[in-house]
């Protein structure tokens, strides 16, 4: 049976977020204290890439620990403070490794892959866009240690908006690499790709990263050549989204196909071929048993691809 994509759109995983972000506050150490010492002050810890979460009633995972709950977890360093939601203060914490032992023994939590928590739709859209946020602050401070310029270990400053280097002066900031994600099309077909990492049966839009001294469009065309052998025309911008897999973002573009014939580059794919518009409405509500399926809605592909579903 030949199932249609639905009309309502799902949320956008990582993005929605509303959040005051409180960028003046950053420089000042009184005011972050206060705020940190506030009784609504929710903190959002990791252990290394993992969001560390306590399950609540219902089955229900909340990665949002008050003070005296953060402390029970055990040593960690505050990373950054990531603003108010309303009126409540919001950090990343990154945890020390001893507090893994008590994690792994406690009934009621558990470190999970943010990932996989996104694809089973287990935490509210609006809890995934601040636990994204907070990855990528947290993530950005364990791969900074050190200067990029001389090599000296750097230190934390501006409420973990910024790392300092006392050797030589150099100031690192928290970085996003920009990807295009393209949807391909021409006519009433779109052209997806797999590659090994995929789970089986599961085909996307093709991506890349945004090289030096590239426009958007370009990358877009330059990543088509390259994987598929496809010439492009015309791009067009869709819609974009943070990804926190360390910190990316990601551009959603749609592309006029100039040719039909596609010539994987197999060092980067397992395979890439044009889809039907019938054929990508089927895939989008498919289960991951049943045959070809889509990206799940907490990816832009997804949302890419819902769009040429329906026609729009």
């Amino acid at each position: 049976m030949q199932r249609r994509a639905p009309t309502s759109e799902p949320p956008l995983g990582y993005a929605g977020l509303e959040i005051d972000r409180a960028d003046k506050l950053r420089g000042d150490d009184e005011a972050i204290a206060h705020a940190a010492a506030a009784p609504d002050a929710r903190f959002l810890p990791f252990l290394g890439d993992r969001p560390v979460l306590r399950a609540s009633g219902g089955g229900a995972l909340d990665p949002l620990f008050d003070a005296e709950g953060l402390a029970a977890l055990g040593p960690g360093q505050r990373a950054a403070f990531l603003g108010f939601v309303g009126d409540a203060p919001r950090f990343t914490v990154s945890l020390g490794d001893g507090a893994a032992e008590g994690i792994e023994r406690a009934d009621d939590l558990a470190c999970e892959d943010l990932r996989a928590l996104a694809w089973s739709e287990r935490l509210a859209p609006e809890v995934l866009a601040l636990a994204g946020y907070a990855k990528s602050m947290a993530l950005w401070h364990a791969r900074n240690g050190f200067c990029a310029n001389c090599g000296a270990a750097t230190r934390p400053n501006a409420s973990g908006w910024r790392r300092e280097c006392p050797s030589c002066g150099a100031l690192h900031f928290p970085r996003v690499d920009p990807v295009t994600i393209m949807l391909v099309t021409r006519g009433e077909a779109c052209l997806l790709g797999r590659q090994a990492r995929f789970p089986p049966g599961m085909w996307s839009c093709l991506a890349g990263f945004v090289e030096p001294g590239e426009t958007i469009e370009d990358a877009a065309r330059r990543e088509i050549g390259e994987e598929a052998g496809v010439q492009i025309g015309e791009v067009t911008y869709e819609l974009s989204q943070p990804w926190p897999f360390p910190s990316q973002l990601m551009i959603g573009v749609r592309c006029e196909a100039l040719s039909e014939e596609v010539t994987p580059d197999f060092d980067e794919l397992e395979d890439a071929r044009w889809f039907s518009r019938d054929e990508v409405a089927d895939m989008l509500g498919r289960p991951r048993e049943d045959g070809p399926f889509t990206p799940p809605p907490s990816a832009i592909a997804h949302h890419l691809l819902r769009r040429f579903a329906l026609g729009r």
